[in-house]
């Protein structure tokens, strides 16, 4: 998948993106290597295309791998850790994608591929403490460069107004989401979705029987995948961004909402709070619930909708924490001096 397909933009591709365009701004030389493959697990002739997009990098060069690439990659990054700079960009742990048991070997597999890199960076301290838990990791090699958000104008923030960003998939437990609105049916409420239907059609189709059996076709609308200032006009027509993920290893449209102000109901799943944040005095910019409840949801909701002050309180601490969010600009510059800083002998 390219990185910058319109048609399922992620969180991940967006990270990617804004990293090569923030080394390049600020003087390095950039080279992308896209690898095309079903990436965790790819044909042969991916891993052939990961091996050479290595050989071809010159003795004692620098490499960021993205850690969906690298993980479970072994047989290609490990032998050039002898003569390459090697850093894995981990968004998401791989096992953390696993079911029960392991037939794959992908443990093994990220362990072989992280213990060689000479730099770990990953995208919350959530995902770091992970890595260090499941892996005999140096920690001074295990870095954290949280994703950068964008400045943009503070939405008007009415009240009934939800706003849900992510693919339409069981990761993202819309779900969930789905029983929770039922739950609130009798209060007023709209709740526009913007994401991919086609990452897992089945699953979406089943969110639509669901909508459609709840009697909610009018008030929760699908939109399908936006970007850019398409993207931006959805979020300045929204009163609370909800999320009912069952994983997230940062989830950065929480900060996109808070760039404008906007709070945040959200499952407390990964590194969910690190996005979240707090203002001066501790005080969240959103209501936290457990992850897999979606009658927690509902509850949060119905709070939100019911409370004025509720709702004014959450809005000024979503002002406040809009002006501490930082840039893309230190996650670039965290980047790199997490490779530039890594020590290695490279061997000829």
């Amino acid at each position: 998948m390219p990185v910058d397909d319109p048609a399922r933009p992620s969180g991940g591709n967006v990270y990617d993106r804004r990293l090569c365009d923030g080394l390049r701004s600020i003087g390095y030389g950039v080279q992308e290597h896209v690898v095309a493959g079903a990436w965790p697990w790819p044909e042969p002739s991916a891993r052939r295309s990961l091996r050479d997009a290595l050989a071809s990098v010159p003795v004692g060069g620098t490499v960021v791998i993205d850690g969906l690439l690298a993980s479970t990659s072994p047989d290609a990054v490990v032998p050039e850790a002898a003569r390459l700079r090697i850093g894995v960009l981990v968004h998401l742990p791989v096992a953390e994608t696993l079911g029960v048991g392991d037939p794959l070997g992908a443990r093994q597999r990220e362990g072989a591929v992280l213990g060689c890199a000479h730099a770990v960076i990953t995208t919350s301290e959530w995902t770091r403490s992970r890595l260090l838990a499941r892996y005999a990791l140096d920690p001074s090699r295990v870095h954290v460069a949280a994703p950068g958000a964008d400045p943009a104008p503070p939405a008007p923030c009415e009240g009934t107004r939800l706003l849900v960003v992510g693919a339409v998939t069981p990761i993202k437990g819309t779900d969930l989401l789905i029983d929770a609105l039922t739950e609130v049916a009798d209060r007023g409420w709209t709740c526009d979705v913007v994401g991919s239907l086609e990452v897992d059609p089945w699953f979406a189709a089943r969110v639509h029987e669901q909508v459609k059996a709840a009697g909610l076709r009018d008030r929760v609308r699908f939109h399908g995948p936006k970007v850019g200032d398409a993207l931006a006009e959805r979020y300045a027509m929204s009163d609370l961004l909800v999320t009912a993920s069952r994983l997230e290893t940062y989830c950065m449209v929480v900060t996109e909402a808070l760039a404008r102000g906007i709070p945040v109901v959200a499952t407390g799943v990964g590194g969910v709070r690190e996005a979240l944040g707090s203002d001066g005095d501790g005080a969240a910019p959103g209501l936290v619930v457990d992850a897999e409840d979606a009658s927690a949801i509902a509850r949060a909701l119905r709070s939100w909708l019911d409370d004025p002050v509720l709702r004014s309180r959450l809005r000024a601490t979503a002002a406040e924490r809009r002006t501490s969010l930082t840039g893309w600009d230190v996650t670039t510059t965290r980047v790199a001096a997490a490779v530039a800083d890594a020590a290695v002998e490279v061997a000829a």
